[in-house]
């Protein structure tokens, strides 16, 4: 059986008194058996458990009362060489007990001894790694720090500040004063590679002499700062010991390495199933298995082989999550090959199994059996997960705040700074202020063709 021989399995008795429930009797408990957590375990002379909490659940929804005892030899149940059964399995088949619920994998062989209803867990055979055995480096990891929608909000607000200050250049009288006659510093090219440089913290002079440029530029340095060091802070964190990207992701990538030794529960239907199989992968890695002789005696074993390093634990699914939600420093693969399913046994023949298979249904389409995996299985790495996230837009939303205020205000200081020369030009010329803005704004959004053929013009003009 695929889970530690030995430890305490538990076997409920039914007082049924011919289709009649009768009162239960006194609870009998054999302390001298190990608990295996979290199916059952003990609290002061109570029991508590999934099983225990799915047993109260099934007793409800079917209405029988029930004693309960430990299992006498602390086992599932296997056929020995006589044809006889131990375990919990033996004594439901000898008529000792009317029930037994624990993860009891549903198996043919079992289904020919036993009754078994319908799978109220279901599971499969996967990997138990540290977190850091670390996948090698991808060519892009150095985007890692950041989500895509980050590194998207940074492009257009590099975009965006480069086009304000290429506005604000052609707008602002300090930045070009004479139109006609200078040539605008601050043209598409200069004003993107200039931000690039400030992004960088080298700069790319000549820098803004309008107010309205120094505003626009210093919001882009305060953004270009705290964006720099958000990204080394996160890819700092991302390079630590934490990181849970596995170079092993599947039983395909454990069979083609030979760095990380491997191996499973001696003796256990997960052996059985490399032994049994035909796939070639599962067959490798059953015969390095053999070679190496890479197994482990209990589960508690193989876990803290995993804990140690270079060592993976291949074992049942739901028994390898409760370990990952135990212990920070482990990680479970996402591959589960094998999938099975953990049943409740009764006697051959027994009329309740169908009603326990109704029972249990009725609870998982409830959500009832969901709640108790999730209460049982809580894990308490919760603090750590979110610890190497990639920085997400709205964890910088106050900086991208500040830029767009900041290329607002510069926008709008170059265009108070042209009105107020528009007006004095207009009261010199006794012209309306408009017309006078009007012709200011179409100087100086002319492109540099257009201001080149003024300037022909201009000097034509002189020479005449």
């Amino acid at each position: 059986e695929m889970m530690l021989l030995g430890l305490f399995l538990l076997s409920f008795g039914f007082l049924l008194d011919r289709g009649t429930c009768t009162a239960s009797k006194r609870l009998f408990i054999y302390l001298d058996h190990i608990y295996q957590e979290p199916y059952v375990m003990s609290k002061g002379a109570q029991l508590e458990g999934f099983c225990v909490d799915l047993l109260s659940e099934v007793a409800k929804k079917v209405g029988f009362k029930y004693k309960v005892q430990l299992v006498k030899d602390g086992a599932y149940g296997r056929q020995e060489e006589s044809g006889n059964w131990n375990g919990m399995v033996g004594e439901v088949v000898r008529g000792e007990a009317d029930l037994a619920i624990a993860p009891l994998t549903l198996t043919a062989a079992r289904e020919k001894a036993v009754g078994m209803t319908k799978p109220f867990m279901q599971t499969g055979i996967s990997i138990l790694l540290r977190r850091d055995v670390s996948e090698d480096a991808g060519f892009f990891d150095f985007l890692s720090p950041f989500s895509a929608q980050t590194w998207v909000g940074i492009l257009i607000a590099y975009l965006g500040t480069a086009a304000c200050i290429f506005i604000v250049a052609r707008l602002s009288p300090s930045e070009w004063s004479q139109p006609q006659s200078e040539k605008n510093t601050f043209g598409l090219l200069h004003s993107l590679w200039y931000t690039a440089g400030a992004l960088t913290l080298q700069g790319a002079g000549p820098h803004p002499k309008a107010l309205s440029g120094r505003v626009i530029c210093s919001s882009w340095w305060l953004f270009s700062v705290v964006l720099l060091a958000c990204y080394f802070s996160n890819l700092s964190s991302t390079k630590t010991p934490e990181s849970s990207h596995l170079m092993v992701k599947g039983f395909e990538d454990l069979a083609n390495q030979d760095v990380i030794e491997y191996g499973c529960l001696a003796g256990s239907s997960t052996l059985a199933f490399f032994k049994n199989s035909n796939n070639p992968v599962y067959r490798r890695i059953y015969e390095h298995m053999e070679r190496t002789k890479s197994f482990v005696s209990s589960m508690d074993e193989g876990i803290r082989r995993a804990k140690e390093g270079n060592y993976a634990f291949i074992g049942e699914s739901v028994s390898l999550d409760l370990a990952v939600a135990r212990y920070c420093e482990l990680v479970r693969a996402h591959e589960v090959v094998g999938m099975r399913g953990y049943s409740i046994a009764a006697a051959l023949g027994s009329p309740i199994i169908k009603n326990l298979s109704v029972a249990i249904l009725q609870l998982s389409e409830a959500g009832e059996l969901a709640y108790l995996r999730s209460k049982w299985w809580a894990s308490s790495c919760i603090a750590d997960k979110g610890k190497v996230s990639a920085v997400q837009p709205h964890n910088l939303k106050g900086i991208f705040l500040v830029l767009s205020l900041g290329l607002g205000l510069g926008t709008i200081v170059a265009v108070l700074e042209l009105t107020f020369k528009s007006r004095r030009r207009a009261a010199e010329h006794k012209k309306t202020c408009c017309s006078v803005l009007t012709e200011e704004l179409s100087l100086r959004l002319r492109t540099s063709s257009g201001n080149r053929s003024q300037e022909n013009v201009d000097k034509d003009k002189e020479k005449a």
